[in-house]
């Protein structure tokens, strides 16, 4: 019995908790917060200063008047991804908002092809200005599956762009694709 009252004494014995450091907790805090904010800026930072490379970029065509009056060839509604250099997936353009991802509502005609977003800047491409349409997975850093994205090539000034756009039904996409493909063809044809 002699063995089993130390450790009887062990137990009874009070504990108490660590004290919490909380000059120690509080200044890690504040140090993550320090450090989260300072990236968002230097992020900041650097959309800036992409906007001013690309500030000789010529301001957005805007719809024309009786653009609605013409019969649309094929509406989209869906997601605007975003703008980049046409063949470079991650060069992406912020100038005159094209960085900016939104909803969209697309109208294709024989004049050409209205995006309007709503929250962003609208845009007009005029028909003579598409260069071609494709599928494709991957656009300024947005990766989805294949052929999960509708990539619309057309030119701006000196500059060829891509513009990412996902329909709300994806089976609408080829139909895109031909109908913007056939457009570019028939408009070369006629400046020739």
């Amino acid at each position: 019995m002699t063995t089993l009252n130390p450790l009887y004494q062990l137990a009874a014995e009070q504990k108490s908790a660590e004290v919490t450091d909380w000059s120690a907790r509080i200044s890690w805090v504040v140090g993550l917060i320090l450090f989260i904010a300072f990236v968002y800026w230097l992020m900041r930072q650097g959309w800036k200063w992409r906007g001013r490379l690309q500030s000789g970029l010529p301001e957005l065509a805007t719809t024309p008047d009786g653009f609605a009056d013409r019969e649309p060839l094929l509406t989209l509604h869906g997601r605007y991804h975003a703008s980049t250099t046409a063949g470079q997936w991650l060069d992406r353009i912020v100038a005159h908002g094209l960085g900016t991802r939104s909803r969209v509502e697309l109208t294709l005609t024989e004049q050409g092809l209205d995006v309007v977003r709503p929250g962003a800047a609208d845009f007009f491409v005029p028909a003579a200005a598409l260069r071609e349409a494709r599928l494709d997975k991957a656009l300024a850093g947005k990766v989805l599956p294949e052929g999960g994205l509708l990539v619309i090539t057309w030119a701006h000034g000196e500059t060829l762009i891509d513009s990412g756009f996902r329909s709300d039904h994806a089976a609408e996409h080829q139909a895109w694709v031909d109908a913007v493909n056939h457009l570019t063809s028939t408009t070369e044809g006629t400046a020739r």
